[in-house]
């Protein structure tokens, strides 16, 4: 696991930049942490880092978001609403997995079972109004990001 701590939104959008540079087709970001921790600011610089020049917003409502124009396709879920991973299945996550894109999937707590093994797991806790400690742990090789 590898830990930051952030002092501003820009900060934590850089910390998910430097990963989303990193990331490739089949990749699972699975994102946890308070109400507004940051999460969906973490999966902008993702965006950002895979390319993706559109304006990232949580998808709370509509459970997922589709950016098609960076170099790898990025779903972006909002699972605050669902109560368990059979909701998921049932909106297509099996599809979505196959797209050969990155699926990023805030409140991945209330679909545990649906996320894979080896999906990046990023954890956003509030320190204060405008620090965050990100606890980063890559399971795509059972190491730290």
């Amino acid at each position: 696991m590898k830990s930051y701590v952030t002092h501003s939104p820009a900060e934590t959008e850089a910390v998910a930049e430097a990963l989303g540079r990193t990331l490739v087709p089949g990749d699972v970001v699975a994102l946890t942490g308070d109400l507004a921790a940051g999460k969906t600011r973490f999966v902008a610089g993702l965006a950002r880092g895979m390319g993706v020049r559109d304006t990232v917003t949580s998808p709370t409502f509509a459970i997922a978001h589709e950016y098609r124009e960076g170099r790898v396709p990025l779903f972006h879920f909002d699972m605050y609403r669902l109560s368990s991973a059979e909701e998921l299945y049932d909106i297509g996550w099996e599809d979505y997995l196959r797209e050969g894109g990155v699926c990023a999937v805030e409140w991945s707590e209330n679909v545990a079972d649906a996320i894979p093994e080896t999906a990046v797991r990023v954890d956003i806790r509030v320190t204060d109004d405008t620090t965050r400690t990100i606890a980063v742990t890559d399971g795509r090789e059972g190491e730290s990001a």
